[in-house]
């Protein structure tokens, strides 16, 4: 079993299959039993992981970005993510969605934190980087279906949204978040 925490349970997979995947996840679906349990079905998304990153200026300014969602049909304010699809190394993928989605290089990154996205649906971990120093001296290379525009924002400002709800992704503001304490000189 791939799963020792739900060994030690004594759960047992009886069967496993998967039932649709693309180069991005892939649909598991398990039928496990449990001891005293009986036997029960488990579905949900296998995800090579993601990185978002917090890109502070040397000015103090947040790099936010505005992008399109077409599953929600909006415009959302969020911090640059991006999966680690093929990629070992978080912080090569960090420096690459950085660069591709906002134009920017940093002098400095470093990881600040980690999460589950949607621990009930899916096995997707993110990490989360502060970039520091981050110049836009790039032009954007946004693959075909984003449609991003960067927004400077005030320190204060980015954390009041992400605590207000302004900034609707979750992940982005759980990542504003956790890299506060460090955006503040704290660590």
């Amino acid at each position: 079993m791939d799963k020792p925490e739900a060994a030690k349970l004594g759960w047992k997979v009886l069967e496993s299959g998967v039932p649709y995947e693309n180069p991005w996840i892939r649909l598991r679906s398990d039928r496990l039993k449990a001891p005293g349990r009986g036997e029960f079905p488990y579905t949900y998304v296998q995800h090579p992981g993601g990185v978002l990153v917090v890109p502070r200026t040397d000015s103090g300014d947040l790099l936010l970005i505005r992008q399109y969602r077409y599953p929600v049909d909006q415009w959302c304010l969020e911090v640059p993510a991006g999966g680690m699809h093929g990629e070992s190394d978080a912080a090569v993928v960090a420096r690459k969605e950085l660069r591709e989605e906002v134009g920017a290089s940093c002098r400095e990154l470093r990881q600040v934190g980690r999460f589950f996205v949607s621990n009930s649906l899916m096995d997707e971990v993110c990490r989360v980087f502060l970039a520091l120093g981050c110049r836009r001296d790039q032009p954007q290379r946004l693959e075909v279906p984003e449609f991003i525009e960067v927004v400077a924002t005030p320190l204060e400002e980015a954390l009041e949204m992400a605590r207000d709800g302004r900034v609707q992704d979750g992940k982005s503001a759980l990542a504003l978040l956790m890299a506060e304490k460090a955006l503040r000189g704290g660590g």
